[in-house]
């Protein structure tokens, strides 16, 4: 079996007071997935599973800051105005959150102290499909996949 890596490598950070969480291969949108990584970088953990949720019930928007091309505005949303609802992204990452936190409570962690120290999303392998067209052709049908990768730190 592969020894997966971290981006994440802070030879400061003590690690009983670190944990950490990785999913690889999602079949979701990467660019979904760096909006909503730069979203809730930083914060709490109780307050990005709370964001989350309310993307996945539509009411708050993640701002698109750099796959922002033809992208429609958001009412609600402060400093920026493009955004969207990325809803499967979005349970991804919390299960992603919810793994991480599970594993700072089995190190003994005070899970109501915790914050994302860090998190990033990588591109995957492309999973490669095609569709039949008219007259012998045929189209691609591709789907992405994404890896994520979380650390949290005990505030």
């Amino acid at each position: 079996m592969a020894k997966n890596k971290y981006a994440y490598n802070n030879k400061d950070a003590d690690e009983s007071k670190t944990a950490r969480a990785m999913a690889r291969s999602l079949k979701i949108s990467p660019k979904h997935c760096v909006e909503i990584c730069s979203a809730i970088r930083g914060m709490d953990v109780a307050k990005a599973k709370t964001y989350l949720n309310d993307v996945i019930k539509m009411k708050k928007a993640v701002p698109f800051k750099r796959h922002n091309r033809d992208v429609g505005h958001r009412k609600g949303m402060k400093g920026w105005a493009a955004g969207r609802y990325p809803v499967k992204a979005s349970k991804a990452i919390l299960n992603v959150i919810e793994n991480a936190e599970a594993n700072a409570e089995y190190k003994g962690m005070d899970v109501e102290n915790l914050k994302i120290e860090h998190i990033s999303s990588h591109r995957g392998m492309v999973i490669r499909g095609a569709r039949p067209r008219a007259f012998g052709r045929v189209t691609p049908f591709n789907t992405p996949t994404t890896h994520i990768q979380i650390v949290l730190v005990e505030a």
